[in-house]
């Protein structure tokens, strides 16, 4: 997670389009000091849980599937939890190793029952076949046999799930440099964490070292908190809904500054409160902020990696 961090410090002090506004952090830390809001993790009740590896496998497959839902106004990451929970209430062998390698298009579409084709749907198909593919290879088809794997580290988990499943390998090249990002990765230990409240297979003696995670929601917020501010070219890009490409500077430059952001609010609260405040958790309620508000202009990446 120090490459993420580093990398990310590393666009926020180059970055052309997107600036952190130290003023604009600060107070947002001065409202916050009194009381860190704390979001319960499935606060809307959407997830699957058994307290088992039934949990940990669904888990893995929602966070291969949880990106880029925007091109379909209908469709958000609610639909997904609930579609997949729903699946697996009917069927506990809907995700077995197997399985998801065979899932096809309609299929998917079939099982979280969504009327027509997803965004991305032919990548969202491959991801699932390559989770199947290296689950019943390398973890005995279980994604508890990959946690069970990592000795309680959450750096273990994201190395291990970026090592055996490319299309966890959430990077960039900016400016000459590699920018590690790692969002769906991260998200997973996060999950697991939150969903087991830090116990059994959520147990992780590393969890301080998980960032944000860099999606289109954060990013918003953050704008709209004051604590980051657009380059008038970027502004307008983002308010008139134009596609910005994937790998672009625009891009990674709004996703490293998120992370730089949440880090240094992060390191703010500590020295004003004494507190040590997770980043999973100043995400969870910035994302919790995000999705409550429908005219939230956020910007429009295709893209695998959220």
């Amino acid at each position: 997670m120090e490459e993420v961090r580093e990398t990310s410090a590393w666009v926020a002090r180059n970055s052309s389009h997107v600036t952190i506004d130290s003023s604009g952090l600060e107070k947002v830390v001065e409202t916050m000091k009194e009381s860190i809001p704390k979001v319960e993790w499935d606060y809307e009740g959407i997830h699957y849980f058994d307290n088992g590896p039934l949990t940990v496998q669904y888990l893995f497959v929602l966070d291969a599937l949880n990106f880029c839902f925007w091109p379909d106004k209908d469709l958000n990451y609610d639909h997904l939890a609930k579609g997949l929970k729903e699946a697996l209430l009917n069927d506990h062998s809907a995700f077995d190793a197997d399985r998801l390698q065979k899932y096809t298009g309609p299929q998917l579409r079939e099982l979280l029952k969504w009327p027509r084709s997803l965004p991305l749907e032919e990548e969202r198909v491959r991801l699932l076949h390559e989770v199947g593919f290296e689950l019943e290879r390398s973890f005995e088809g279980k994604a508890s046999k990959l946690v069970e794997s990592c000795g309680k580290s959450a750096v273990k988990l994201v190395a291990l799930v970026t090592r055996h499943f490319p299309g966890f390998r959430d990077h960039s090249m900016y400016k000459g440099h590699q920018v590690f990002l790692y969002k769906r990765a991260q998200i997973f230990a996060a999950d697991l964490w939150g969903a087991f409240k830090g116990q059994g297979y959520g147990e992780f003696n590393d969890i301080g070292s998980i960032t944000m995670f860099a999606d289109y929601i954060v990013p918003a917020v953050l704008q709209q908190l004051g604590v980051l501010k657009y380059s008038s070219t970027l502004a307008n890009a983002i308010q008139a809904s134009s596609e910005i490409g994937a790998g672009t500077e625009e891009e990674v430059e709004l996703r490293a500054c998120s992370i730089f952001a949440v880090e240094k609010m992060r390191e703010l609260l500590s020295i004003k409160c004494g507190r040590q405040v997770l980043s999973v958790e100043l995400d969870l309620w910035l994302w919790s902020v995000g999705v409550q508000c429908p005219s939230l202009q956020h910007h429009r990446t295709l893209s695998i990696y959220y």
